[in-house]
Parts: structure tokens; sequence; C-alpha cells
């Protein structure tokens, strides 16, 4: 396939001739997806709970490697049907039932956009500001946002083979300087940590880490799937997306650990600001390569979700060409960007609390889709095309009414910083269960994955025909 001929597919399904690949190939774009320096402080959060090191280890490795399975299941839709992820989640929701959650995912997705290409921004002028002292810190922001932005939006119009080609590449590069910079920071590194969370502490941490992670990316796993042969071994397309998610961000996990246990200091500020605060410890001579580093993986996560972003509004039923959808979304990342930047000084965290907030309905709807998936395969069938496109039962209430449900227990059931969104989260706990382990994790989001696939599961009767 032509890297550099922009991508024509939209929602449709990828012709069988234009299909090619094989599932380890799924391996190299989320691996760059989620080589971002973000990983370090997730260590940190976790170790925040009150786990010692090796549980903090343990119950992050699990609950990574547990939400990038949902991932990679539902990347098998798209293996097998050469659809999109939000537009396959029209058969188990309906034509029109099924803009709920594409409206909600394309929110998402365009926020986690304006997030990372923020932060992106605020990195490399926070690295620039110790390589040139002399450039006003609005330029410097400025000139690192102007070129965060061009490349993700170039990327993004392009389509998949140069998201592909592009991932693979960036994770060569991520891996190697991350190697370097690990060995830099290695003396700061220790394990004198100390489990202090009572014994839900450890449950606690696998929901957390699951949030952290793989839930934020289930609204995506089959857009990068859907261009594989149909002949692709199931398990391999799952096995290969969760492994290229789960295993690099793991690594950072141990690494912000163990910087927990040996330096607590510039571990708390890592969780603030983990570019910055971990760019203060390293010498000037890394500080050029650690600054692409740490720019880069940011980069590589938004030019996944400004792709799919695009799908998601196609999904809509917006009608427009891909590649338009995308320089919308582009749009809309500029302005979202430039007023966190350069407008706000407190929306980041509003707009994070925001975030959660979809996560529990996400985690809802990608139950609801793998166990659709899961009859459909039980049965011998595949998708059928009429179900996904104009003409479709418009509404299938035992989806919609399983979100619902879901969605609402969920939100009772997660906690927020933000005192706004708190007066509208959390209304199904307790002031006991707030502060525990349990309430600090948000276990409302999976408690909206279990109950929606089950009434799903229930109310969904017998497989369609």
């Amino acid at each position: 396939m032509d890297t550099m001929a922009v991508e024509q597919n939209g929602i449709n399904a990828v012709p069988e001739a234009e299909r090619h690949g094989r599932p380890r190939d799924l391996f190299w774009p989320w691996a760059g997806s989620n080589l971002s320096l973000f990983g370090v402080a997730f260590g940190v959060y976790i170790v925040g709970l009150g786990l010692g090191v090796v549980p903090a280890i343990i119950t992050g490795a699990i609950g990574y490697a547990l939400s990038f399975l949902l991932v990679g299941l539902v990347a098998i839709g798209g293996a097998r049907s050469g659809v999109p992820t939000m537009t396959l989640g029209r058969a188990p929701f309906g034509y029109q039932g099924n803009k709920l959650p594409a409206v909600l995912s394309y929110v998402s997705n365009v926020g986690w956009e304006i997030v990372l290409v923020t932060l992106s921004a605020q990195s490399g002028a926070a690295i620039l500001a110790r390589l040139a002292p002399g450039l006003p810190a609005t330029t410097a922001t400025a000139v690192c946002f102007a070129v965060a932005a061009v490349v993700v939006i170039a990327v993004g119009v392009y389509g998949h083979a140069m998201i592909m080609v592009v991932q693979r590449y960036l994770t060569y590069t991520f891996v190697v300087l991350t190697v370097v910079y690990m060995v830099l920071m290695a003396p700061k590194l220790g394990g004198s940590l100390q489990t202090t969370a009572g014994p839900g502490g450890w449950l606690g941490g696998i929901i957390f880490a699951m949030t952290l992670l793989g839930l934020g990316w289930v609204n995506c796993g089959a857009d990068y799937s859907r261009y594989l042969p149909v002949s692709s071994p199931p398990r391999s397309v799952a096995l290969w997306t969760a492994l290229g998610g789960a295993l690099p961000p793991m690594v950072l996990l141990v690494f912000g650990v163990l910087l927990a246990g040996g330096d607590p200091k510039l571990a708390e500020a890592a969780g603030a600001d983990p570019v910055a605060a971990l760019a203060g410890a390293l010498p000037t001579w890394f500080l050029l390569p650690y600054l692409l580093t740490s720019i880069g993986g940011f980069l590589a996560g938004a030019i996944m979700d400004i792709y799919s972003s695009g799908l998601s509004m196609l999904a809509l039923g917006v009608p427009i060409r891909r590649h338009y959808a995308v320089l919308i979304d582009g749009l809309l990342m500029v302005l979202g960007g430039y007023y966190l930047l350069f407008v706000s000084t407190s929306f980041l965290y509003t707009f994070q609390a925001f975030l959660a907030i979809v996560g529990v309905v996400m985690a809802a709807w990608v139950a609801i889709f793998l166990v659709d998936m899961w009859r459909l395969r039980a049965g011998g069938r595949d998708y059928d095309e009429r179900l996904l496109r104009p003409g479709a039962p418009a509404l299938r209430w035992q989806g919609v009414v399983s979100l619902v449900v879901a969605s609402v227990v969920g939100l009772g059931l997660i906690t927020s910083l933000d005192p706004n969104i708190a007066k509208v989260v959390g209304f199904l706990m307790g002031d006991a269960l707030e502060k525990s382990t349990f309430g600090q994790a948000n276990i409302g989001v999976v408690i909206a994955l279990v109950l929606a696939g089950l009434l799903y599961f229930v109310l969904g009767g017998r497989r369609r025909a």
C-alpha cells in the first residue's frame, strides 16, 4: 500500500484486495502510542494508593494486561469485518442508537488529542528553557505547539498506511532513547516502599491501572486491524494488539515505582509534571534526545486519536470524506490546545475529570460490544454489512438500555477532585467507600464494564438471525 497516498477508505468495509499485512504489525502502532513518559507518572500514581514496590508492579502489570486484552478482543472485529470500531457498534445498538456511544467516543478522542498536544508543547517549552535560556517562554510554547499540531494533523490526513510506518519508526527511536534515559536515572531508583493499603489495595491497584491505560483505547481497537486479511488468526490479532499496548508501558511502570522508592520527592514532582521534573535531573547533553522522546511519545498517542476521532465522526453519519473529518478534528485540537496553553489556568483538570466520566461509558460500551461479537462468533456468523449501513434497524433497545443503566451505576461509583463534576458523580458511594482504596481507584469503571456485559447478555436473548 502506498504510504504517501491519502487513504480513501472511510467507514466502509475495506475491500479484500486492499487488505494486507500480518497481526504482528499491530504491535508497532500500539507500542508507539503508549511509550510516553506519562507511563512513569502512572507508576507513581499506583504507589500513591498505598502499595509497596512488588504489589504496585504486580497490580499495575495485571491491570495493563487485562485492559489491553479488551482492546485486542475489539481488534478481532476489525480484522473479521474490515470496518472501524464505532461503525461496528451499529450491530448491538442499531444505526441511530449507536450515535450515543459514537459521540462520546468522538469527544473522548478529540479531548485526548487536545491534552496530548498541549502536554507536548508544554514539555518542549520546559526543555527549551534550559537549552536556550534567553528564548521567551511564550515563543517556545507557541513553536512547539505549532510543530506538534502540524505533525499530528498531517499524519492523520494521510491515514492508516502512514500511521503504521510512522509509529513503527517512532517506537524504534523511543525504545533506544528510553533505555539511555533509564541508565542515566538508575542511581535514583530504589525499593524502600511499604504497603500501607488495606486488604482491598491489590484489587484497587488493578482497577486503577485498567482505567489508566487500556480502557481509554477500547473505542479504537478495530481501527488499526481492519486492513488485515480476513484469514488473520483472531488469537494473533488480539495478542499482538495487547502486547503492543501493554508491554512498553509496563517497563515505564516499573521505572516509576522504583523511582518512588528511591527518590520520593522527585517522584512526587514527576506525578504532577513528569516531563519537566524528570528533565531537571538529566545532564544537558541528553536534553535534546530527551525532548524528542517526551514530545514524540505524546504525539504518537495524538496521531492514533485524531485518526480514530475522524472515523467516529463518520460513524455519526456526517457526510464528509475521512481526510476532511481529520482536518475538522485538527482544527478543534488547535483551538482547544490554544485555550489550554494561553488562556485557561484550570480548565485542564476539569476536562480530564470529564474524560473520566466518558471512560465509564466506554467501559460499558466495550462489554456490550464484546458480548455481541461473541454471540455472533459463537453462531458461526460474521458481521452482516446490512447491520452497519443506512436502512439497518434504527435502535436495538437491549444494547441502549444496558449501556445507560450500567453507565449510571458506574458514574455513581467514581470520584472527582473537580468540585463541579464531583456533584454529579459518586452518588452511590458512602463516605467510607469514597475515602477507601476502591473509591480512589474509581471502581465504577469496572462495575460498569461487568454490569453492562451481564445486562446485554440477559436482555439480548437468542442470537439474532
